[in-house]
């Protein structure tokens, strides 16, 4: 299995990426993307709403890793929506981060009926626009959606000069949203999963735990893996530098077909906000 995957755009994004949410601001944050960067991962995905956008820059330049040589994701949040919002929004990651440019910037949630009734889908729209002009003048290599159902994409596709290159969604065993994975799909939009490990919820599973043993790895490994074979790119979040370490080590074994199978049909439900009732 490769450890990138090309992007609709000819961009290269590296797998499995490393995860900064609930990492707290400070020494921790800088310590984790250190251990992450020396462990192998490339690919460093943080929010303006996790507030450690300066810590992750920080252990970014500590790590003494090559710019070029490193994939950074941010996304703008929710109160920053809008094309001028949007705009400032990432003059400001981009200052926190201590970076000349982004290679992915994601609007972290849709904009829904329940707070913007039919203004919703053109705010999607303006927000949307701004990350065209900020992509059309290099700042970010790529541009993307996060937590965006086909309903919210579909009109920002309908207006859009550029596709977007990835949708972030919430995607674990048991919860995997195949009606909006497969419109991804169909649209060449690379699908991200945040928390592939269900926040942990799935690291106790019997099943999990049988088909990890027959492989020698963790349960963690094996779901980062399952992931990684159903074509989507998990980001892996830990602050513990051995389960960092683990998380990566996923490249020296393949789940068999039964084992993909059992696997998928696991049930287990969401974790995180749904796009349509969040209120944020």
């Amino acid at each position: 299995m490769e450890k990138e995957i090309l992007l609709n755009n000819g961009v290269k994004i590296p797998t499995p990426g490393f995860g900064t949410f609930l990492t707290p601001d400070g020494a921790t944050c800088v310590d984790a993307v250190k251990a992450a960067i020396a462990a192998g991962y490339t690919h460093i995905d943080t929010a303006a709403v996790y507030k450690n956008e300066k810590s992750v820059g920080e252990g970014i330049k500590e790590s003494g890793i090559k710019r070029e040589n490193l994939f950074v994701t941010s996304k703008v949040w929710n109160t920053e929506r809008g094309y001028d919002k949007t705009l400032k929004a990432f003059d400001k990651t981009l200052s926190d981060l201590g970076l000349d440019y982004l290679d992915l910037y994601l609007i972290h949630w849709p904009a829904n009926e329940l707070q913007f009734g039919k203004d919703a889908n053109q705010l999607n729209v303006d927000t949307w626009k701004a990350m065209e002009r900020l992509h059309e003048e290099g700042l970010i290599r790529s541009i993307g959606l996060s937590n965006f159902m086909q309903h919210h994409a579909e009109p920002v596709l309908a207006k859009a000069n550029i596709c977007p290159m990835v949708d972030q969604i919430e995607y674990h065993p048991g919860f995997t949203q195949k009606e909006c994975v497969e419109f991804c799909k169909k649209n060449n939009i690379l699908v991200e999963a945040w928390s592939p490990l269900g926040r942990g919820n799935v690291l106790d599973n019997a099943l999990l735990k049988s088909i990890a043993a027959n492989h020698g790895k963790s349960v963690a490994q094996v779901v980062i893996r399952w992931v990684m074979q159903t074509g989507v790119l998990p980001l892996a979040k830990s602050v513990t530098p051995s389960r960092i370490k683990e998380n990566i080590d996923v490249f020296d074994f393949e789940l068999s077909q039964q084992e993909m199978l059992e696997m998928a049909s696991l049930q287990t439900d969401r974790i995180g906000s749904d796009p349509d009732t969040c209120d944020f």
